[in-house]
């Protein structure tokens, strides 16, 4: 059997109160495995700090010269773990944690090789956040898996979450990671996409369990933990058509263009109405989302795939 060396990769933007307390504690229970943080900047003290922090606990700190968003930081953080041995990835965001059991039934899970897997993913208070999601491919829609049952007969393609996600070198090298124009958001799911295509199997871990806490960032940033922020918008309503654009085909990527004002508010909606008023910005952004997300439509047509 060959030996297995896990790298626990995290990208890091303005957080290390967070990894202060939660990859300490994954690295607590993933003592033999390599801690590679990467440092998306944000500002010189916060660099200083997560530099005492690495320090101090034996993290390897990959640190960009600027805010490169969450693909290409996980990239350059990647090619850091795989330049020092590791046979598989573990990107973990900086507000999850994960503990030794459910590492372990990660590995099981994957022994294969050719396996990308996701523990359920809760809240601290125990409620799921994910437990395996589906892209409905007639609409772009995003749904847990476990409200399949409400859509018979809808084209699916499941997903797994970036949060916290199981990646066999093979898998990494054979799809060359994330791609690094998105950003934020949707980075997982085309990366899901590109995967399956691959001929790799995505599975939940339904024994296996990590906490993201992702009130904490809101509560770091003093919001509210349901807030989300403009670049959240943005991004997630830019990046479906982005994901449309390079995976769908032309009667499919029209079909999204249709539905992409429904769905914008829909996503507008997980910050609830209140912020309307508090932070009209926020429908700025979306607006934004949209425009951009057209204009990417509109020049994939001509080469979207036939």
């Amino acid at each position: 059997m060959r030996e297995r060396i896990l790298a626990v990769v995290v990208v890091n933007y303005g957080s290390s109160d967070l990894l202060s307390s939660n990859l300490v504690a994954t690295h607590e229970a993933a003592s033999d495995a390599t801690i590679i943080v990467v440092d998306n900047r944000s500002t010189d003290a916060e660099r200083q700090r997560l530099t005492t922090l690495s320090r101090a606990h034996g993290w390897h700190l990959v640190a960009m010269d600027d805010n490169a968003g969450f693909g290409a930081g996980a990239n350059a953080g990647a090619a850091e773990a795989l330049s020092r041995g590791a046979t598989d990835l573990l990107v973990l965001n900086p507000d999850a944690r994960i503990d030794r059991r459910s590492i372990e039934l990660l590995s099981s899970a994957t022994a294969d090789g050719w396996t990308v897997a996701a523990p359920v993913v809760t809240d601290p208070h125990g409620h799921i956040w994910f437990a395996g999601s589906d892209l409905y491919l007639d609409d772009g829609a995003t749904r847990g898996r476990r409200r399949r049952t409400e859509h018979p007969g809808a084209r699916l393609m499941e997903w797994l979450s970036g949060a916290c996600l199981w990646i066999p070198r093979a898998v990494w090298e054979q799809v060359d990671g994330f791609a690094d124009d998105y950003f934020l958001y949707w980075e997982d799911v085309d990366f899901s996409r590109r995967a399956l295509d691959a001929g790799a199997r995505l599975v939940v871990v339904e024994d296996a369990r990590a906490i993201h806490d992702e009130g904490a960032t809101h509560r770091a940033q003093g919001q509210r933990p349901e807030a989300k922020s403009a670049l959240y918008y943005y991004f997630n309503i830019r990046n479906r058509m982005l994901f449309a654009a390079a995976h769908l085909e032309p009667s499919d990527l029209r079909r999204w263009q249709r539905t992409a004002p429904a769905n914008a508010w829909q996503v507008l909606l997980r910050g609830g109405r209140r912020q309307f008023v508090q932070r009209p910005g926020v429908l700025a952004a979306a607006a934004r989302g949209l425009r951009d997300g057209r204009r990417i439509a509109h020049a994939a047509q001509p080469k979207a795939r036939r």
